[in-house]
């Protein structure tokens, strides 16, 4: 990793209290909320040495940015760039969600079901299209700060960013080659802190990992083990991949022989539970192997009563050969079916084991049969492993296959999903890889094999 970069929204404002189109105009500032917001996203990036700082010029933004940046102790300023500038919904900025819905119901269904889809209309009459106009700003920002600070470069970078919900969804787009489609498969909530990390190959091709997506549980540390975005209509899905093993310490591929946890993963399943203590949920789902299962029941110890199913379409990939081997033992006899593992997974047949299209279609098949059975308003938790979840958030996010390093799942992290209008609708990621009741904002576990 040569490239870090933090993607932070702006902090509860008095447009986001009321319920008010902000869009671009500077009508809205930081509520008292939204200042103590930023200190504390500050306060949690404390041990991070930030490289360089942008934000929008909006206000709202702005002071966000300086007040995080004062808390984190690093003495930057932000630079202040207008492709941060929020989306522009010039005809709706100052109304309430509930008045632009009244006067133009048809626009505002076509906003929240296909945004990049609608046209709004400027004062001279002329039509534009907010979101493909959203898309192109925030291309032209991601060129300029990859030509800024290179993933390429010897030296390590952390870059912060502050902006607003619309255009760090599409910076996140953009970054993980998705268009404008995938806009409401993500979920910015205000403060909320995402990490990519971007490398470069020999050849200087950039790839980008999500490392975490929409973390607040930095926002409440009164709270043990913060809490997870608010839940809204619609059931949720908690997808957790199990504590560290021997194996992923000592780097070895698990695949499918079933290696137990050791004491830092029970810690790390305790500290789940701890974590998920206070969240209402029905049922729970679990790979049948002996990882997940026990990472599910120290989950479940904070909820007797709960009923825990294992899924045989949740198991680990099938590594074959590879099974039980260190990558430098892998590599000495399929060294270049190894690389290719690395470089594009999705054309890789394991030596008498499985390919990644196996995995995406069983745990997939798996997932959403579990999201079919949920009633409207329940809450269930799935344990997986590093291989099926990453599969089925590439799904969830518009990636495919051949996209699953795009993806980090740290040993017993918590991912969020929503199906805000019923499991045969599209979803939306309200978390991704939390693991923060682990330690930091950071994702610091194993970064052993799968």
């Amino acid at each position: 990793m040569s490239l870090r970069i933090l993607l932070v929204r702006h902090g509860l404002s008095s447009f986001n209290l009321e319920h008010r189109i902000q869009g671009r105009d500077d009508l809205s500032s930081l509520t008292e909320e939204g200042v103590k917001q930023a200190l504390a996203t500050g306060e949690a990036l404390r041990d991070l040495t930030i490289t360089a700082a942008y934000s929008s010029p909006l206000r709202r933004a702005h002071d966000t940015a300086t007040a995080l940046l004062a808390a984190q102790g690093g003495g930057l300023e932000p630079s202040l760039d207008d492709d941060l500038l929020e989306v522009d919904l010039a005809p709706w900025s100052g109304l309430l969600s509930s008045e632009v819905q009244e006067r133009f119901p048809e626009a505002y269904r076509t906003w929240k079901q296909h945004p990049e889809r609608l046209e709004l209309q400027r004062v001279d009459g002329s039509s534009y299209a907010p979101i493909p106009e959203l898309m192109d700003q925030a291309r032209r920002f991601v060129d300029r700060l990859l030509a800024e600070h290179s993933p390429s470069s010897p030296a390590a970078q952390t870059v912060l960013v502050v902006g607003h919900n619309a255009i760090l969804r599409c910076l996140l787009l953009t970054l993980l080659g998705v268009d404008a489609s995938g806009f409401r498969r993500l979920r910015v909530d205000n403060a909320s802190l995402s990490v990519l990390n971007l490398s470069a190959d020999a050849e200087g091709r950039v790839s980008v990992q999500i490392e975490s997506l929409n973390g607040t549980t930095h926002l409440h540390p009164e709270v043990c083990g913060g809490r997870l975005p608010a839940k809204g209509p619609g059931p949720r899905l908690l997808l957790v991949r199990h504590g560290e093993t021997d194996w992923n310490r000592q780097g070895r591929f698990q695949g499918q022989i079933d290696i137990p946890l050791n004491e830092n993963g029970r810690a790390q399943a305790a500290a789940a539970g701890e974590f998920l203590r206070k969240v209402s949920f029905q049922r729970a789902y679990t790979s049948s192997m002996a990882r997940p299962r026990q990472t599910a029941e120290g989950i479940l110890s904070h909820h007797p009563g709960v009923p825990l199913t294992s899924v045989r379409d949740l198991v680990e990939i099938g590594h074959g050969e590879w099974e039980g081997c260190l990558e430098s033992e892998i590599s000495e006899g399929w060294g270049e079916l190894l690389a290719a593992w690395k470089r594009a997974p999705e054309t890789v047949q394991m030596p008498n084991g499985e390919t990644i299209h196996d995995v995406w279609d069983r745990s997939l098949r798996g997932w959403n049969t579990i999201a079919a059975s949920l009633h409207s308003d329940e809450t269930a938790v799935v344990v997986a492993h590093d291989a099926v979840n990453k599969t089925i958030l590439c799904a969830l996010l518009g990636l495919g296959p051949a996209d699953i390093w795009a993806v980090k799942q740290g040993n017993g992290g918590v991912t969020v999903i929503d199906y805000p209008h019923g499991p045969d609708q599209a979803p939306v990621v309200v978390c991704l890889n939390q693991t923060a009741h682990l330690g930091g904002v950071l994702d610091r576990t194993a970064a052993g094999a799968l």
